[in-house]
């Protein structure tokens, strides 16, 4: 399926010691907000501020600690730009503090699933939600992750978990679904899972993709053992989730993505012309 709209590009702000791909570089306000303003000029239309890492093997952190990580830095983005802001927590509590702050997005890669009043606190915030699925938890849910039918499984999973959501009260129109690329997934999975994107658009629902800077991407390519050194292959996932029509791709490289985006939705609009 290929579409003529390019798909939204949120970029991540990471504000921890332990991501993945950038931890430790955007800890602390000025850091953050300078990292921030940075992806806002390089032209994304969101922003995702994190303040737990959600990486393979990563330990929790402490509602109290996660807050004073994020709210600040959601505060100081609002003060002078109007960009919409993510939330990315699994915590109801931490999800309220940064909505009261500015974010009018909660990104919950446990689906609202962390704790039993997660549905009814977005219900309560009236932001839009991102449920997304992901087999076991952080700490070790690379280990060994198994499943008879990976695209199917995710599906329903996500289907579930959105009616869930609408029966706490979040409306239909507000509900995002994310299939969880490398969260819980081998690379046979996650390749599963880019191909049968347009079966996810399907669904009615806004998808976000989130494949940036992958593990997945040095399975194919061995010589991609850093983050960093994962730029083909994120453009790539991107491209192809903009042919499926996703909604949104979830990114640390804002710019290179805006243009890889933006010419592929131009190579597509002159082949309608022809």
């Amino acid at each position: 399926m290929t579409t003529h709209a390019r798909p939204l590009v949120m970029g991540i702000v990471n504000v921890t010691p332990d991501s993945f791909s950038d931890g430790g570089k955007f800890v602390g306000l000025e850091a953050g907000l300078a990292h921030a303003r940075r992806l806002i000029d390089d032209g994304a239309d969101i922003l995702d501020i994190g303040g737990e890492s959600t990486r393979p093997g990563a330990e929790p952190v402490s509602e109290a600690d996660e807050i004073a990580r994020v709210v600040p830095l959601i505060e100081a983005i609002r003060s002078e730009s109007p960009i919409p802001i993510s939330i990315d927590t699994m915590k109801p509590a931490v999800a309220r503090a940064a909505a009261r702050a500015g974010a009018t997005i909660w990104n919950d890669v446990t689906a609202l699933g962390f704790a039993p009043d997660a549905p009814a606190m977005a219900a309560e915030l009236g932001c839009e939600v991102v449920l997304m699925h992901m087999q076991g938890e952080p700490r070790s849910m690379q280990s060994a992750p198994t499943y008879d039918e990976v695209v199917g499984e995710v599906l329903a999973f996500l289907a579930g978990r959105a009616g869930a959501a609408m029966a706490a009260g979040v409306a239909r129109e507000k509900i995002w679904l994310d299939p969880g690329i490398g969260f819980g997934k081998t690379v046979e999975h996650n390749l599963a899972l880019l191909a049968a994107l347009p079966l996810f658009v399907d669904t009615g629902f806004p998808v976000l993709l989130g494949a940036s800077r992958k593990r997945f991407i040095q399975g194919l390519d061995p010589l991609a053992a850093e983050a960093t050194a994962r730029l083909g292959g994120s453009l790539a996932a991107a491209l192809a989730g903009a042919r499926a029509g996703v909604a949104a791709v979830r990114v640390h490289d804002v710019r290179e993505t805006v243009q890889a985006v933006t010419v592929d939705q131009a190579i597509y609009r002159s082949s309608v012309a022809l």
